[in-house]
């Protein structure tokens, strides 16, 4: 890099003008580089601006602010040299910085200047601080020689002509570049470097520019052949952004050249069957049966063919590599936090975690590929930004694709679909590069691609191409969109297709004849016509080490008694290693409180809470199991509610220890996160992880159960119905605190009526634990049986501490989860006329009661385990009371929302026609409600005493005081 010299500046007696705002800056930038490349007054002047606390700069940034504001600011001296030789020794100091104010213009709002919209339907306005005047130039300084400074032109000087020659080439043609917003000034001057070392000028060979007009052919060659093929049938075609194809090409192919073996690529529907087949490599013939209607799902429903997700193997340059594309729904940008969990469960098994030990995540790369509407609109495009250099959730750097056809539907108003200038303008958030580039210049699209990669390499961090381009036909095949946009149609139908365009650049150039044009097209239809694959790199017979094999887990009944038994010596020796702590480490008090007491419930000595019983399960599984375990929620490490803490922190020097990490030395991993505040894109993330790592007890808790449908999308689309759409196993853990405890409708209920809602069909599991050994047993279950369905927990709050919920360590090391649990205490069974049946915090309120008031007729069996109901328990229960009369569903929730309306039918069925002639009462809950519980804390009281009174059989007077 050339340095930026003072020449005759030197900090003195003239005021710091606005003027100079730019020229300065860079000499601050270069000045953090390295201190020694400005002259020592500016060193001086720099100086007292720095503090070891203010890592943002800010206050050198307020200081330039008021230059900006044409303040007075400190004094600096302008020594002028008045000869005019048309050398640059001899240009005076103001013509100098007018020139690097006027280079630094460029590279902030040359975007504004370039050529990005291949309709031209908005003529790019004069951007003034592009032109002469604006920094005190003119025509007659364009053949002065002036420094380049830190331009990266390969010579120290250059005619301002030259200069702003180079500049336009680089900035404003078609591609146009943000990145002054990155706040290291190491990436910007790196992006400077990349782009204007070359002048401006794309220079691939023959052999490259071919290879894009032939990937260019395939994605044209598609869409013509679908359309003619199956007119009018959905496709959501790619015509207009063909460019897509060599673009994602050339990332897959150099992204593979850097030693990358797996690729995991999210996208929507627009030109997902062109990626499919022109990339991923699926067969033609195969698509063109799902269109012909011959594919129908084995089991499940399946799902429409551009939800699809696919994988296979490709050579590149390093090697073969392999591709995994994500099934998709139409709930626009879920899918991104997904794959991210997907490409960090696959560089945890590779070894390759991003920020840990030292480690980059370049073995598995995501790209995400947006569209230019949703990627401004849709709330999770934030969120996963937010994720995306945190510990719990970095994959080392996205690239992400934005196919900007300008249009969204119907909607390409700009003051209908965002308010800012640009759709990718919420990247800046996390300072990633925004590359905007014409879709009809496929070599600019080639070499934006070149960049993103190699940014992303060499920084681990997010880059984004917006690639801008157009819709050819409707938001689908049988839309018509000129009757809302028919300006842009108009142009549209006028306009050759990019392929034409590209195909005729090198005619002209001389390295290309029509007939060799012609005959790329007719070689591909002519493929496709024998149903031949097309995917030049695709490997035909891929090396299975490159994936994961879920066999062992697929297949399977869901069965629920398993052996989740561990010796209790085992257990023991857990309880101990967990209170074990690092030399010096000193806790906070309570903390070293609960660490003591856990101890003695872990070794046998008293009985074990909740948590006691919780981690003593992870123990169990990461190491006698050698299971992963991966916990991530909002204030997990502790607990919302304190009952955890896996991670304990010294109050010395704030370090952090997770006992659970440091179980033995071939323990399998142990990872707990606090994660940022969101429910939809962390809850996405992890089913990613689930569905990618079968060996695992994949955990998130929320806060409080009620904030889960902040992330009902996730739960909608993908939890409870992947596996019948797109047969994708996923065993993930939801902990979801709930319970009524007088703490209002937002923190009560996390809706069980809908999780039980969305059951058939085996997909997954609900269950209301009330003992900590029923969720010990529930947890290793998941784990252990070879059985990959989502676990739904109504876990407690009150319970966590509650004296009658503790469980002994023999129930620990020698039960099993339990779908029903009896009455637990010694009756007469002759004497029992009343059943109640309950599910989780209300059977303690019940019990305690019961027990107060002597009420013997009265059983209370509670069912652990909602979905899949455990028809044969409940009769076995039934059956042991020979006299019974009622039976009765109790539930704390409002009659329209808990368990009573899923619950209903069956009992009603397995009751009815049996012997005892029992008779299923009305349900006893609060009364049917808008919102989940009240605000008010004496009519929570009113309503839990009626309930609890209806429950039993009595009057609300009849209960004990």
């Amino acid at each position: 890099m050339n340095s930026i010299t003072k020449e005759a500046v030197s900090v003195g007696q003239t005021e710091l003008a606005a003027d100079n705002v730019n020229y300065i800056e860079v000499l601050y930038e270069q000045y953090l580089d390295d201190p020694s490349s400005v002259d020592s007054d500016w060193q001086e002047y720099f100086e007292q601006y720095k503090s070891p606390n203010d890592e943002q700069h800010n206050a050198i940034k307020d200081q330039f602010l008021l230059l900006a504001r044409n303040q007075t600011a400190n004094k600096v001296s302008v020594e002028a040299n008045n000869s005019a030789t048309g050398k640059s020794d001899n240009v005076g100091s103001p013509k100098k910085m007018g020139v690097q104010q006027l280079i630094s213009a460029y590279r902030r709002r040359g975007h504004r200047h370039a050529k990005l919209d291949p309709l031209n339907l908005n003529p790019r306005a004069e951007i003034e601080d592009l032109t002469l005047a604006y920094h005190n130039l003119s025509e007659a300084d364009l053949d002065t020689v002036f420094p380049t400074n830190d331009l990266n032109i390969g010579k120290n000087e250059a005619t301002l002509r030259e200069i702003i020659e180079i500049m336009e080439r680089v900035y404003c043609r078609y591609i146009g570049i943000e990145y002054m917003h990155v706040t290291t000034s190491t990436e910007k001057r790196w992006m400077e470097k990349y782009l204007e070392s070359n002048l401006g000028y794309i220079k691939f060979d023959t052999e490259k520019r071919l290879s894009i007009l032939e990937r260019l052919t395939a994605a044209e060659g598609l869409e013509k052949y679908l359309a003619r093929k199956y007119t009018g049938v959905k496709r959501f075609g790619l015509e207009g952004g063909e460019s897509f194809i060599p673009a994602i090409n050339e990332i897959i192919q150099r992204a593979g050249g850097y030693g990358t073996k797996e690729m995991v690529i999210g996208m929507a529907h627009r030109g997902r069957l062109n990626l499919l087949v022109n990339i991923l490599g699926k067969n033609p013939a195969d698509l063109f049966d799902e269109f012909d209607g011959k594919v129908q799902p084995e089991k499940g429903s399946g799902d429409v063919k551009y939800h699809n997700g696919f994988s296979s193997n490709v050579m590149t340059p390093g090697g073969e590599t392999h591709l995994a594309l994500a099934f998709n729904p139409s709930h626009l940008e879920i899918v991104a936090p997904v794959l991210q969990g997907s490409v960090r469960a696959r560089q945890v098994r590779r070894n390759d975690q991003p920020l840990h030990e030292n480690k980059t995540g370049n073995s598995v790369l995501p790209i995400v590929i947006h569209g230019d509407a949703a990627f401004a609109g849709q709330g999770v495009v934030q969120e996963t930004f937010q994720m995306s250099q945190t510990r719990a959730y970095t994959t080392g750097g996205t690239v992400h694709i934005v196919i900007n056809n300008q249009v969204g539907f119907t909607t390409s108003r700009q003051e209908d679909a965002r308010s800012t200038e640009y759709c990718t303008d919420v990247a800046k958030m996390v300072h990633a590069p925004i590359l905007h580039v014409n879709g009809d210049d496929p070599e600019s699209v080639v070499f934006a691609a070149q960049l993103a990669l190699d940014y992303r390499h060499e920084f681990d961090k997010d880059i984004i191409i917006d690639l801008f381009c157009y819709r050819r036909n409707g938001h689908n095949e049988a839309d018509e969109p000129s009757a809302t946009q028919p300006l842009m149609y108009a142009v549209i139908k006028k306009l050759p297709t990019t392929r034409t365009i590209y195909a005729q650049k090198l005619i002209e150039e001389g390295l290309l004849s029509q007939e060799d044009e012609k005959r790329y097209e007719d070689e591909y239809r002519e493929s496709l016509d024998r149903g031949e694959y097309v995917a030049n790199s695709l490997v035909s017979e891929p090396n299975e080490e490159l994936f994961v094999d879920w066999k062992p887990y697929l297949g399977h009944d869901l069965v629920d008694d398993w052996d989740t038994s561990v010796d209790i010596e085992v257990l023991k020796g857990y309880g101990r290693r967990m209170a074990e702590m690092p030399e010096g480490y000193k806790l906070q008090r309570q903390v070293q409180k609960v660490v003591e007491q856990r101890l003695a419930m872990q070794t046998g000595e008293e009985p074990l809470n909740w948590g006691a019983a919780e981690t003593l399960a992870y123990a169990s599984l990461v190491d006698n199991d050698k299971v992963l375990v991966r916990i991530t929620g909002e204030d997990v490490g502790r607990g919302t509610f304190s009952h955890r803490h896996s991670e304990l922190y010294n109050i010395e020097d704030g370090s952090m220890y997770v006992p659970l990490a440091h179980m033995s030395e071939t323990q399998a991993r142990f990872a707990t996160y606090n994660s940022l505040l969101s429910e939809e894109a962390v809850l996405a993330f992890e089913y990613g992880y689930a569905t990618t790592v079968p060996n695992a007890l994949v955990v998130w808790e929320a806060q409080f159960g009620d904030f889960v449908n902040g992330a009902q999308v996730v739960i909608d689309q993908f939890i409870s119905s992947g596996e019948t759409k797109w047969q994708r196993v996923c065993g993930l853990t939801m902990l979801l605190p709930h319970g009524f405890e007088g703490q209002g409708p937002e923190h009560s209920s996390a809706r069980l009526e809908r999780f039980l809602q969305l059951c058939a069909e085996d997909n997954m599991q609900v269950i209301t634990p009330t003992t900590p050994a029923q969720i010990y047993h529930a947890l290793r279950r998941q784990a252990v049986r070879p059985i990959r369905k989502p676990l739904i927990v109504m876990s407690p709050k009150s319970l966590l501490r509650h004296k009658l919920a503790t469980s002994n360590l023999e129930e620990l090391a020698n039960g099993k989860f339990e779908t029903v649990l009896p009455e637990m205490d010694q009756q007469n069974a002759d004497n029992v006329t009343r059943m109640v049946l309950c599910g989780g915090k209300v059977y303690y309120d019940l019990l305690e009661q019961r027990r107060a008031l002597g009420l013997d007729h009265v059983a209370i069996v509670r069912i652990e385990q909602l979905y899949p109901l455990p028809e044969k328990r409940l009769i076995a229960e039934i059956e042991k009371y020979s006299n019974l009369k009622e039976i009765v569903w109790t539930q704390e929730e409002p009659l329209n929302q808990g368990a009573w309306y899923y619950l209903a039918p069956h009992m009603f069925r397995i009751v009815v026609p049996h012997p005892t002639k029992a008779k299923v009462m009305e349900p006893v809950a609060r009364p049917a409600s808008a919102a989940p519980a009240t605000g008010s804390a004496k009519l929570h009281i009113q309503q839990q005493q009626n309930l609890i009174a209806g429950g039993l059989g009595i009057s609300v007077d009849e209960l004990s005081k």
